[in-house]
């Protein structure tokens, strides 16, 4: 096993600042051990604490291990330990113990029998862990139902002075209760608290929409099937994508590709890709997650596009994510037709009512221009209706593209207002 070269190494980090940091890291004198063998390169990184990080890189993943408490991938230390075995400066030698086990650990992991899909590996032992974290679900809803019910008693007079310990000791409750999907319902109304002069009636809102919840929870049983995967979702289950793949409902269409947002932060980055069928006006939404610094998957097509292919859907009572097989190259698309904003509005509205707790619903307007609304922007069709657009979100692409002139826009539209994702210029897309 031969040392990789610089670029190799840098090549590696999930971003410059991780390069620029591993490069300070490639110093002899911060490495009290090294060494490597035919299968890993190891060493220990004196770092703040007493006890030195223990780094071992497997060069055939490649792949990382490290005791520090970075959740980069690989971390600087990682990529420190392998500039100076780029450098020459890792000698070989016998490996230690802990590097031992965990590279054998990785060996026995390979040789494991491939599952077929959906195959679970210990049925017995999955069911128990499901019962388990459904009793938990359940004592959180219930805390949560009691609570709810306190503030109704108390009213919400002083709640801004209390509002961030309880909801965020409810949001870390949920977490506990594994109901990840009601944590972040509960932290959503904890950023309402306090914002404009509004807040109370949003408040409200949000916690309306937490007591749906809990309340369609302890009724299940007696919802429809697909509704009650709604109420699933929501809280948190998730749907193996073997499952979606071979029981989902599959449409076949050429998929214009409304627009995509991606949403980064210091964990994860999420990015959204709307879809419609040309033929069916089908809606659909591929969601893709990547770690904070990692590439996300490639775009099917670039928006304002057709990709030929087959979206199966998740089960739910308002099914829009789905996972796409892609069955033919993209091909150009024309200008998309749209609704006026009163149209779009009523197909929200319409989706909303199949599902409650609907965050957001992509729409096309037609023959809208941008117009100022208050101290914010709006796109506005002929007869005068309008979606304000999101505050803070720049118009000025929007306005060049216009020139004053009605164009069509898609965009993705929630209770805040209208996120604008492509518009066109004559048959032209252009991402915004």
């Amino acid at each position: 096993m031969g040392p990789w070269d610089v670029e190799q190494v840098l090549g590696l980090a999930p971003d410059p600042a991780s390069a620029k940091a591993a490069q300070a890291q490639a110093r002899p004198v911060r490495w009290p051990e090294t060494g490597s063998s035919e299968r890993v390169v190891w060493g220990l990184c004196q770092g703040s604490g007493k006890q030195p990080y223990q780094v071992t890189v497997d060069p055939s993943g490649p792949a990382y291990k490290c005791s520090c408490p970075s959740r980069k991938v690989p971390c600087k230390h990682a990529l420190g330990l392998m500039l100076l075995w780029a450098a020459g400066e890792v000698g070989s030698g016998e490996e230690p113990e802990w590097v031992t086990s965990w590279i054998d650990q990785r060996a026995a992991r390979a040789e494991r029998p491939e599952r077929k899909p959906g195959e679970v590996a210990d049925p017995l032992a999955a069911q128990q862990r499901a019962s388990r974290r459904a009793d938990r679900v359940s004592a959180g809803m219930a805390e949560l139902a009691s609570w709810l019910d306190d503030q109704v008693r108390q009213g919400l007079g002083g709640f801004d002075q209390r509002a961030y310990s309880e909801l965020s000791r409810l949001a870390a409750r949920m977490v506990d209760a594994q109901a990840p999907g009601v944590a972040g319902a509960v932290r959503r109304a904890a950023g309402v608290v306090g914002r404009g002069h509004g807040w109370p009636g949003e408040l409200l809102e949000e916690l309306s929409l937490i007591h749906l919840i809990v309340s369609a929870h302890g009724r299940l049983a007696d919802l429809p099937p697909s509704l009650a995967d709604t109420v699933q979702s929501r809280i948190g289950w998730t749907v193996e994508t073997a499952r979606v793949q071979a029981e989902g409902e599959k449409v076949a269409d050429d998929w214009l590709v409304l627009g995509r947002v991606v949403e980064p932060d210091d964990r994860l980055t999420v990015r959204r890709v709307w879809l419609r069928g040309a033929t069916t006006g089908r809606l659909g939404l591929i969601l893709s997650f990547a770690a904070a610094g990692r590439p996300l998957d490639p775009l099917p097509a670039r928006p304002g596009e057709y990709v030929p292919g087959t979206l199966s859907f998740y089960p739910g009572a308002l099914p829009m994510r789905a996972l796409l097989t892609q069955t033919a190259p993209r091909m150009p698309a024309p200008r998309p037709t749209g609704f006026t904003a009163r149209q779009a509005l009523a197909s929200y509205v319409e989706s909303v009512a199949a599902d409650p707790w609907n965050e957001r619903w992509p729409l096309v307007l037609q023959g809208v221009r941008p117009a100022r609304y208050g101290e914010g922007w709006a796109l506005v069709d002929e007869s005068g209706d309008g979606l304000e657009i999101l505050p803070g979100l720049d118009p000025l692409k929007l306005l060049a593209v216009s020139a004053g002139e009605p164009f069509t826009v898609a965009g993705e539209w929630n209770r805040a207002g209208f996120r604008p994702m492509t518009c066109w210029h004559g048959e032209r897309p252009v991402i915004l």
